[in-house]
């Protein structure tokens, strides 16, 4: 008899692991990266079956066939792939790194190297050998790509074109960029074909439409003929030196300076699937500036963590609770609440599988004081356990403890723990998770915990998600985001947090066309109901939306909703000019609005998107506009203006805001290893014209030079602010 603990920890062979298979063995000719697969061991290497329709279609075979091939040595896994095409008019969106992966004609893999099917990592090129990697998390908070795009690592890719349309592709993915267990001799795998010309995805295992292709619950098996080489050193230095002038006229009375300063990071494999990261005086210069947003909403909008640093692996510490309420986001580290940065004297970062089943994170990081910023350490440490088939249970400590002239301050600290359980069935059809967080401060406080609950159902036709949540107002989370719990009183020019409970609610119910030539690829209709109840108020927040959308066989789409929406304002508040104007009252309000949103076709040249909204907003009317149009000069350009207008009236007293956010961006690529990105942001809610330009050169893999000019100004009469020039040079050297 089986015991309880063998069926909870039991490895599962996955939906279609048995049915798909490819087998693997050494190379046995030397492969040149170049394309075009002309070498004995492609010749040699078994052959997927035929690809299957993913998307729009999930039934039959696809028109046009995709055949892949592996091979290894003892540096590198190999994959190739003929892709057939029906002429040279390949969709191209760019030749930079790291973009879209859905948007150009392109190959990708995903690798499952432990077999958890919930993560694992994706390569992806376009027809002209673009490259793009990702980590791959399987549980809800992933985006809707299902995947992340940020990690960046070292391999090698090429495309080749054939004369009759046809292109194929070859990709050597270095042993020390995957993190895996060398004593498993299969592999979960699959492979998808973007074919944007036809708007049509394939996969070489079958995958319902609900799934996203990276969902490696549907991956397939790679079986090695020998155990996969042991990456017995492997551990990679990345120094960096950097030196930039800036003037602040804002801060230092317009003087300039000049600065240089150098630091490094280093990458250690402890063993095959655990990684540690290392830094010191870590330097994130040539990351690009947040996309600004316009906020007429009573509370913090969120802005992704974009450091390279953090992004590893960064699922095992950040997807504990819900979308807004985070109980460790890695931007609190380094950064403050305006986004301007606090020096960071170094960290590490121990991640990966412990044992098969087992997954952890520590980290620990150490922030410089300021004028105004005491210095900082954070400590985080989590662990998680997969049970079952795709299900886990995890468990996360955070603390973060000040320092005042080097010495602990006991009176300065935050700490959170918590744990969750996340049951998924093994197709994801099903999901359910509930957890349990407690916060600590130096005050004693009670009503202290962060209780959430929910589940979720997909298939192909109907998707629901119900979510419950329950939030002390003594739940303080100084390393995380928390979204509602602090609310702005405008009278008293104070923020007072109020506990709630929230109950989420969703339903999709999507139609599919009898036939392709229906012109369009599905119809989805969606209902999102949202209530809050604060502590000792009662319900305070109802917000109904009902939404349709359409999505045409051109990949255009467009989408109505309609919004409905009651609230209760605890505190008076401002949306408008707070010395012109009166505060708007604590009161009920019922209000109504209409939006619409259209995308063109965006395998033109110049493509449209646009979105809108009218109606009421509390005891006035809000009308936005918003969009960006596109024009690409393939593959090496693309120009694009983004705009957001926002008009808000109020009645006499309460004011009224005419607000502007304008975002022209300009990228240009000389090759596939230099970009020239511009990106300008004229914002009148934060009076602040934005110029930032970023020349990248990737002189070798991982390695690159980076020339940065950042410029501000007021948004009103255009005086600067700020203006710096940096040069940055890194370089990945691999022990």
């Amino acid at each position: 008899m089986l015991s309880l603990a063998s069926l909870l920890f039991a490895q599962q062979n996955g939906i279609n692991k048995e049915k798909f298979r490819l087998a693997i063995k050494r190379a046995s000719s030397n492969i040149t990266i170049d394309g075009k697969l002309d070498e004995e061991a492609w010749q040699e290497a078994d052959i997927t079956t035929p690809f299957l329709n993913k998307w729009p279609l999930d039934e039959g075979e696809a028109d046009l066939q995709t055949k892949v091939r592996v091979t290894y040595d003892d540096r590198f896994l190999y994959i190739g792939a003929r892709c057939s095409e029906e002429n040279q008019d390949h969709v191209i969106q760019t030749l930079k790194r790291d973009d879209v992966i859905w948007r150009s004609d392109g190959f990708g893999v995903f690798i499952d190297p432990v077999n958890q099917q919930t993560n694992g990592f994706a390569f992806f090129t376009n027809a002209y050998g673009v490259q793009t990697e990702g980590l791959i998390s399987g549980f809800i908070g992933t985006n809707d790509e299902g995947m992340s795009r940020d990690w960046d690592n070292k391999w090698y890719t090429e495309a080749y074109q054939f004369e009759n349309g046809d292109w194929s592709v070859e990709m050597a993915i270095p042993f020390k960029t995957l993190r895996y267990d060398s004593r498993l001799q299969e592999w979960g795998i699959n492979f998808i074909r973007c074919d944007l010309g036809n708007n049509r995805y394939s996969t070489w295992t079958s995958i319902p439409l609900q799934f996203n292709g990276p969902d490696l619950a549907w991956a397939g098996t790679m079986v090695w003929d020998n155990p996969p080489p042991e990456t017995k050193s492997n551990f990679s230095i990345i120094p960096y030196i950097t030196g930039d002038v800036s003037r602040d006229d804002e801060e230092n009375d317009g003087k300039t300076s000049a600065n240089f300063d150098a630091g490094l990071d280093a990458k250690v494999a402890v063993t095959s699937s655990l990684n540690l990261d290392l830094t010191l005086n870590p330097d994130f210069s040539q990351v690009e500036v947040d996309v600004q947003q316009t906020n007429l909403t009573r509370f913090s909008l969120f802005f992704p963590e974009r450091r390279t640093f953090f992004l590893e692996n960064s699922d095992i510490f950040a997807d504990y609770g819900i979308r807004p309420i985070r109980p460790f986001f890695s931007r609190r580290i380094g950064l403050d609440d305006d986004g301007n940065a606090i020096p960071i004297i170094g960290g590490a970062r121990l991640s990966g599988n412990l044992f098969e089943d087992t997954r952890i994170g520590i980290m620990n990081m150490q922030t410089a004081s300021t004028d105004n910023v005491k210095a900082q350490n954070y400590s985080v440490a989590t662990v998680q356990q997969q049970l079952f088939k795709r299900s886990s249970l995890k468990g996360i400590f955070i603390n973060r403890q000040a320092f005042s002239e080097g010495a602990i301050d006991d009176d300065d600290f935050g700490r959170n723990a918590g744990g969750e359980f996340d049951y998924v069935t093994e197709d994801g059809s099903f999901q359910a998770w509930i957890g349990a967080h407690t916060s600590m401060k130096p005050e004693d406080f009670s009503d202290n915990g962060f209780y959430s609950g929910g589940f979720a159902y997909n298939s192909k036709q109907f998707t629901t998600l119900q979510s419950y949540v329950r939030l002390g107002e003594n739940y303080i989370a100084d390393v995380g985001f928390i979204n509602r719990l602090d609310n702005y009183d405008a009278a008293r020019d104070t923020t007072v947090r109020i506990g709630y409970q929230h109950w989420f609610q969703t339903y999709q119910y999507s139609i599919f066309p009898k036939s392709e030539d229906a012109g369009f690829n599905f119809i989805r209709f969606n209902v999102e109901n949202y209530m809050l109840w604060n502590d000792g108020l009662g319900l305070t927040l109802r917000n109904t939306e009902l939404g349709g959308n359409i999505f045409l066989a051109n990949t255009s789409f467009l989408g109505i909703n309609f919004t409905n929406t009651r609230e209760t304002l605890p505190f008076e508040t401002n949306f408008t000019d707070e010395d012109e104007y009166e505060n708007l009252p604590a009161a009920t309000y019922e209000f109504s609005s209409a939006g619409f949103f259209f995308e063109s076709n965006r395998r033109k040249l110049f493509s449209v998107q646009l979105n809108g909204s009218y109606g009421g907003f509390y005891n006035g009317t809000l009308f936005q506009l918003g969009g960006s149009l596109n024009y690409r000069k393939q593959p090496w350009g693309n120009f694009a203006l983004n705009f957001e207008r926002s008009i808000l009236s109020l009645p006499d007293e309460y004011g009224e805001a005419k607000l502007w956010l304008v975002g022209p961006r300009i990228e240009i690529n000389f090759s596939k290893n230099i970009f020239w990105t511009t990106f300008l942001q004229y914002n009148t809610q934060a009076d602040n014209f934005n110029i930032n330009s970023r020349l990248q050169w990737r002189y070798q893999p991982m390695s690159d030079l980076f020339l940065v000019y950042t410029d501000n100004y007021t948004a009103e009469n255009f005086g600067n602010k700020s203006r710096a020039l940096v040069l940055k040079f890194n370089y990945w050297l691999t022990i």
